[in-house]
């Protein structure tokens, strides 16, 4: 008999545990445990007597680290461990439950869900983050990134300096030299003045190992003296150069862990990969290829090739519904260290491999595509070759389009001639609108909710939006005085609706439009009356705060011809004539007196 036991994994609470049969039937529900021994030695045997280990799957969500050591131990007992991703169970028990969550509902679900989706159900057979060359990339991927954003603030503190700090230590700050000429408080201008410039060329030389010399210290020399000249005693440099030495060390003691973990990457990866398959495939080092195997895990485990690229998230999501459909970005549903490695490497592969120049040129000149586009389709080509190299135990071979292998020599020549593509092309392919325009404006830059500071470009006017209580009155009560006394403007802007000035997007200067004063008419832009009821309905019903703003020379007076001051009439609306008089008040109607009884 086929057993399900779905856990609902916790952090720091107790787990819970359900167990259904192969009909879906509960066992038990909502058993507590940690994950002790003891307690999992209780849970196993609270299975029905002459089960087989084998015919017993288990089935979890992978919560943080703590499903690891639940999944070893259950494999070692024989069971199959299966790992259900945390938006599949969600999106179901969002279905079966929609306003309940629980930890007892969720193992309910769990272990009912290989009878609803069968196919989903993948075995989970490696160690995950117990993986030391897995878990080692990712810590590497995390202090490279943290290198760099110290890297960033040291940029941004050396601004404050100056422009010449940055052109004597140059724009690689990742470099040791400048990083412990910085760590070791020589940031301050008047420090370096008091070095001298002997000692400071002594200093850049032996820790550069000589590629520095005297022309260095003196460029460093004449930015401090610009420095102090730019400053003079307004900025406290002591301060600013303790600052500066924090970030340096912090960059320093970054990058001799990186140095020191590279070592162990190396090691690693020589052992999981002795054929070195990985190294033969172009733009993947040691490095590159450790953070893809690693993050990959076993490539046989998938059943076919479009798994392992629908694991990278590197393959479009399709949006298709009858006749109807249409590809979206990268779906990007699987782990993001591999998909940053391999991108990493197809970049430089496609300088390379004649194929996936073919095709990179192919994306940049016919489909139109930009160059993170381009790339995205060759990493995830690239990453199903190595996934069959690696399969058949055979190195990678550099092939033309034609199915000739090629030397490496040949293959960089035959890129160089067929398919590079035009600068002009490739700047015409940015991704961001303002390297196609050349530069940003102000405009562009300004917050889109900001009011502009200069006249629209698109509109005659300009629209002032306002949501206060008081502005709706005004607004209303210009209205009002517009329609009273038509003709006559007596401040210096008028306020219209919106609909008065016509469409912003119509442009026909043989028949220009005239404004017309007073929304409640029902009046087209020409002045004469609507002929649907639906358009004077939307016209009347206007927003409270939606109003046009509009210069005192452009207020056009209130037509006097009969034709268009006419106002319609019909239900709920009245005359001109029944608007300019006052309503005459209807007397008031007593109830008549009660006779009394006699």
């Amino acid at each position: 008999m086929q057993l399900r036991l779905g856990i609902d994994i916790a952090c720091r609470a107790p787990h819970q545990a359900s167990l259904a049969d192969e009909s879906g039937r509960f066992v038990f529900t909502g058993h507590r445990f940690r994950t002790i021994a003891r307690e999992l030695e209780e849970l196993w045997s609270m299975l029905p007597t002459e089960t087989e280990a084998g015919d017993v799957t288990v089935v979890m969500e992978p919560t943080r680290n703590a499903w690891v050591a639940l999944a070893a131990w259950f494999r070692r007992r024989g069971a199959r461990v299966v790992l259900v991703p945390p938006e599949q169970s969600a999106d179901l028990r969002a279905y079966y439950s929609k306003h309940t969550k629980t930890d007892r509902v969720d193992s309910r679900l769990l272990a009912r869900l290989p009878l609803l989706h069968p196919e989903g159900l993948h075995e989970e057979h490696g160690l995950g983050p117990g993986h030391p060359m897995r878990r080692a990339t990712r810590l590497r991927q995390s202090l490279v990134k943290r290198r760099s954003k110290s890297l960033s603030r040291l940029d941004a503190l050396l601004e404050i300096l100056g422009p010449s700090w940055l052109a004597a230590l140059g724009s690689d700050l990742a470099n040791k030299t400048p990083l412990r000429f910085l760590a070791a408080g020589y940031a301050c201008p008047l420090t370096v003045r008091r070095l001298g410039l002997g000692r400071l060329n002594r200093f850049i030389y032996r820790h550069s190992r000589g590629s520095w010399g005297q022309e260095k210290a003196i460029e460093l020399w004449d930015a401090a003296e610009e420095t102090l000249a730019l400053w003079a005693d307004e900025l406290d440099f002591g301060e600013l150069a303790e600052d500066i030495a924090v970030e340096a060390r912090l960059a320093l003691s970054l990058t001799e862990e990186i140095v020191a973990l590279d070592e162990r990457i190396a090691v690693q990866f020589h052992e999981a990969d002795p054929q070195g398959i990985l190294v033969s495939v172009p733009g993947v080092g040691a490095i590159t290829g450790a953070q893809i195997l690693g993050r990959l895990g076993d490539p046989a485990r998938f059943r076919s090739l479009a798994g392992v690229r629908s694991f990278s998230g590197l393959v479009p999501s399709l949006d298709a519904s009858g006749l109807m459909g249409k590809h979206g970005g990268p779906t990007k549903r699987g782990d993001a260290c591999l998909r940053e490695a391999i991108f990493i490497a197809a970049d430089h592969a496609r300088r390379i491999d004649p194929t996936l120049a073919a095709r990179y040129h192919r994306l940049m000149v016919s489909s139109g595509k930009h160059h993170n586009s381009a790339v995205c389709h060759v990493a995830s080509t690239l990453l199903t070759r190595i996934v069959a190299c690696w399969r058949e135990g055979q190195p990678y071979a550099l092939r033309d389009v034609d199915g000739r292998q090629v030397s490496l020599a040949e293959a960089k020549r035959i890129v160089a001639e067929r398919y590079t593509v035009p600068n002009e092309l490739r700047r015409a392919r940015l991704t961001n609108t303002a390297g196609r325009r050349g530069r940003t404006g102000r405009r562009s830059k300004e917050s889109q909710s900001a009011p502009s500071a200069s006249p629209s470009t698109g509109h005659a006017t300009a629209t002032a939006r306002t949501s206060s209580p008081r502005a709706v009155r005004d607004g209303k009560a210009s209205r009002r005085r517009s329609i009273a006394t038509p003709g006559t403007s007596s401040t210096p802007s008028e306020i219209a609706p919106m609909h008065a000035f016509g469409d912003s997007t119509d442009a026909r200067p043989t028949q220009p439009r005239t404004p017309v004063l007073g929304s409640r008419c029902g009046l087209t832009h020409s002045g004469i009356r609507s002929a649907t009821p639906t358009r004077r309905a939307h016209w009347t019903s206007r927003s409270r705060a939606g109003f046009l703003v509009r210069p005192a020379a452009a207020v056009v007076p209130w037509p006097t011809s009969p034709e268009t001051t006419r106002l319609p009439t019909g239900r709920g609306r009245t005359s001109d004539t029944q608007r300019s008089r006052p309503r005459p008040r209807r007397p008031r109607r007593w109830p008549r007196p009660v006779p009394s009884a006699r």
